[in-house]
């Protein structure tokens, strides 16, 4: 491609969840001068990975062709963001396009920082290693866990915020009930390694995943979290922040989830939040607007809102943005307001779910008419497996729900 200038009014960074969604209810409201800057062929529903790696879904599931969820009528950019011009109105791409705004949108989603944890990505390419965060890995995780008989298992998450903060435990149920089903738990011993103080940030969540991490006899190693991998001898070594200790822990099986971030050129650009190191947009956590630019607005897990960095935060961003875009467009008063929502569907066994919905007061917030959701159902395990994904495929990415 020839080094040139396109020109939309409203230009979206990244073709994910966020982007697709967003463009689609931006085109049903009438807007026609959408383009999304996204590279990739392939669009994939990530929550489905958990249940991949737990051997409960097909990783064929989870994909589509990024051609087959593009909005009608919205100018496709197929080329890699690599810097923004705020005062310019302009986005550079990785093959010399530049794409002028008159208002633009960033949720390129975050960055994997597999090469944070020293020993992390080597490990990656052992027999013993998978992580659910990486498509290709998640049927490697399934493998592992159903051909584990004893030994050591070791499941972590890192610090700071992640994509799906739940998964890093979804999965360690998902392998515990198997083993259970399969009559070897008893013989497994398993490691959770959390980063936070507790089980989960709301309480009635917290108290109903003990009882499930106590059914299945796990350790939890609270306030800790992996500081390096050593592959070659099956080690790793865990780090509690509150006590300042270390532990040298030996696996037959380890869950890896990365540390992640802003992409870096985010961290780089104007539009970053100076105070934060992972490099989030910085924008107002309520109207999703850039606090500085205008005409800046993000959404997703780049964006600085401190929410839970979850597909059901987005859906619930995804029309205030379209809202308060439309209304800066037009000169008007920023009214739609996003309020922290976010859901955690915690897979705590092989045929049941924990629904967890809470916003910024960290509070339940169920959107389930009579059912209470605060402890494990299986009528919630059908919502996962196959609700959420047909949301997601069908009214989600249209910009319908």
């Amino acid at each position: 491609m020839s080094a040139h200038t396109i020109d939309h009014q409203i230009a979206i960074i990244g073709g994910g969840n966020a982007g697709i969604s967003l463009a689609a209810r931006l085109r049903r409201a009438g807007l026609d001068d959408i383009g999304i800057i996204e590279p990739a062929d392939l669009h994939y529903y990530q929550p489905l990975w958990t249940l991949v790696g737990g051997g409960c879904a097909p990783a064929s599931e989870s994909v589509r062709s990024e051609a087959s969820v593009m909005p009608q009528g919205v100018g496709w950019i197929k080329d890699r963001a690599d810097a923004i011009d705020p005062e310019a109105q302009t986005v550079s791409t990785s093959s010399g396009t530049t794409v002028h705004y008159d208002h633009l949108v960033v949720c390129p989603g975050l960055q994997l920082d597999w090469n944070a944890v020293p020993g992390m990505a080597e490990s990656l390419d052992t027999s013993q290693v998978s992580s659910n965060y990486r498509y290709d890995l998640a049927p490697k995780t399934w493998q592992l866990i159903k051909s584990m008989r004893s030994g050591t298992a070791v499941f972590t998450m890192p610090s700071g915020p992640i994509k799906c903060a739940g998964a890093p435990q979804k999965i360690a149920y998902l392998a515990a009930d198997y083993w259970r089903q399969q009559g070897v738990l008893d013989a497994i011993r398993i490691v959770l390694v959390l980063p936070t103080p507790g089980m989960f940030g709301v309480p009635v969540f917290a108290e109903e995943l003990e009882r499930v991490v106590a059914r299945y006899g796990i350790e939890v190693r609270t306030n800790s979290e992996v500081t390096a991998v050593a592959p070659d001898v099956r080690s790793v070594t865990i780090t509690d922040n509150a006590a300042g200790t270390t532990e040298e822990l030996s696996y037959d099986l380890l869950h890896v989830v990365p540390r992640q971030s802003a992409p870096d050129w985010i961290k780089d650009s104007p539009i970053s939040d100076p105070d934060n190191p992972a490099g989030y947009v910085q924008i107002d956590k309520n109207t999703m607007r850039h606090s500085r630019f205008d005409n800046i607005f993000a959404l997703g897990d780049v964006g600085s809102s401190p929410n839970s960095k979850t597909g059901a935060a987005i859906r619930k961003q995804a029309p205030v943005v379209a809202e308060n875009l439309q209304a800066s467009i037009t000169g008007r008063p920023l009214t739609a307001q996003y309020g922290g929502y976010a859901s955690c569907p915690l897979t705590t066994s092989r045929n049941k779910m924990l629904l967890a919905e809470f916003d910024y007061t960290m509070q339940p917030t169920p959107s389930i008419p009579f059912i209470d959701t605060t402890h494990e159902r299986r009528d919630m395990w059908f919502l996962k497996r196959r609700g959420l994904p047909a949301l997601y495929w069908n009214a989600i990415l249209s910009g319908r729900v």
